[in-house]
């Protein structure tokens, strides 16, 4: 069983910067792929990013790219979004994802495991 858990969502000022963590309970994450996405209220869910299991391929929403970045600490069982330069349209509930597959995929079919989310509000 694959357990997510993920924190540091909160609300913050446009402009500002938040990080968030995505941690596996209960096990050894490194032999994943995880992907962050996001839910606005009444629109789909969609890619954000994603990071391979050993951290050597990622890929970024055009949306979000150059602003945020994912990493991994696979001996800390977690994976990292930081998140800079804010816009209101970034507010969402953020879920971190997992799934075998090597590549950093941004398909959500692709991933079988997934967070109960956290909630990132951005103020104007």
């Amino acid at each position: 069983q694959v357990q997510l858990v993920e924190s540091g969502g909160g609300l913050v000022q446009a402009g500002g910067s938040l990080r968030l963590s995505c941690a596996r309970s209960g096990g050894i994450f490194s032999s994943y792929t995880v992907g962050w996405f996001r839910q606005a209220p009444g629109k789909e869910r969609e890619f954000v990013a994603a990071i391979s299991w050993n951290g050597g391929n990622t890929d970024y929403a055009d949306t979000v790219r150059g602003r945020f970045t994912i990493s991994r600490d696979n001996a800390k069982n977690t994976v990292y979004l930081q998140m800079n330069s804010l816009k209101p349209e970034d507010t969402a509930v953020y879920y971190c994802a997992a799934t075998r597959t090597l590549s950093a995929t941004t398909k959500t079919y692709d991933y079988d495991y997934w967070g109960q989310g956290t909630q990132v509000t951005v103020s104007a």
